[in-house]
């Protein structure tokens, strides 16, 4: 009998990184996950899936400390079959009113530190001639909202590396892929007013936010076998919003 698929999920204390802990745990996965610092959610996944969960402080903007994570990840489980690069910032405003700080705190998190992860974990994968990668994106990588161009600068950016990696790993097995969720209900969308909101769902040809659970299934899906044959693909979830 083969052990458990390992997937590592970046940022996976709270929002879409703790559902799909949780979700990726219930399916029998072993879980890897790394935020700054704990809370009530990773104590509660330490105390019941003890062999099958693990979680390490790591602030992103120190660049030895994501690999000592990947290090320590292997030491436990022995390989990393899936990476899913979830860890983001949001940063809202305008561009001309950003500071320097701002602007390279925004790229570590949602550029540089998902380039280094996936560095690391993709050795392992070469060796073992399979893996599969998942990025998460945004809805913001495709269509222009004002105030978010930094953000929206990243996420595309993230779209970008899932394609050409995709045929740079494509010869060895490596599966690359970008999830693409609108609006869903989370923190990082809590700063909406409600004016704001009613615009989205208006232009949400569904009606409504997307689930939190609704994003972490289709993610789960694109991890396992049965989209075996999908890769280099941005595969958007929202609602219609886009189309």
């Amino acid at each position: 009998m083969l052990p458990p698929k390992t997937v590592v999920i970046s940022g996976g204390s709270k929002g879409l990184g703790s559902a799909m802990v949780s979700t990726f745990l219930n399916k029998g996965y072993r879980v890897a996950t790394f935020s700054r610092q704990s809370n009530e959610f990773i104590v509660q996944k330490q105390l019941s899936n003890d062999d099958f969960f693990y979680w390490e402080s790591v602030d992103v903007n120190y660049l030895s400390q994501i690999k000592s994570f990947i290090s320590s990840v292997n030491s436990k489980f022995g390989h990393i079959d899936i990476l899913i690069n979830n860890i983001a910032k949001l940063s809202e405003g305008l561009l001309v009113f950003s500071s320097d700080r701002d602007i390279i705190s925004l790229l570590n998190t949602n550029i540089l530190a998902p380039i280094i992860l996936t560095r690391e974990c993709s050795k392992g994968m070469l060796k073992r001639n399979a893996g599969i990668i998942l990025n998460i994106s945004s809805i913001n990588s495709i269509k222009g909202h004002k105030g978010v161009s930094l953000y929206s600068a990243t996420k595309a950016a993230i779209d970008g590396i899932t394609r050409s990696l995709a045929r740079e790993f494509g010869p060895a097995n490596i599966r690359v892929n970008s999830l693409v969720p609108g609006f869903f209900d989370s923190d990082m969308v809590s700063y909406l007013s409600e004016n704001r909101r009613k615009q989205i769902l208006k232009r949400t040809p569904i009606g409504r936010l997307s689930k939190i659970e609704e994003i972490s299934k289709v993610a789960l899906f694109i991890c396992s076998d049965d989209a075996a044959f999908i890769t280099g693909q941005n595969i958007i979830v929202d609602g219609g919003m886009s189309c």
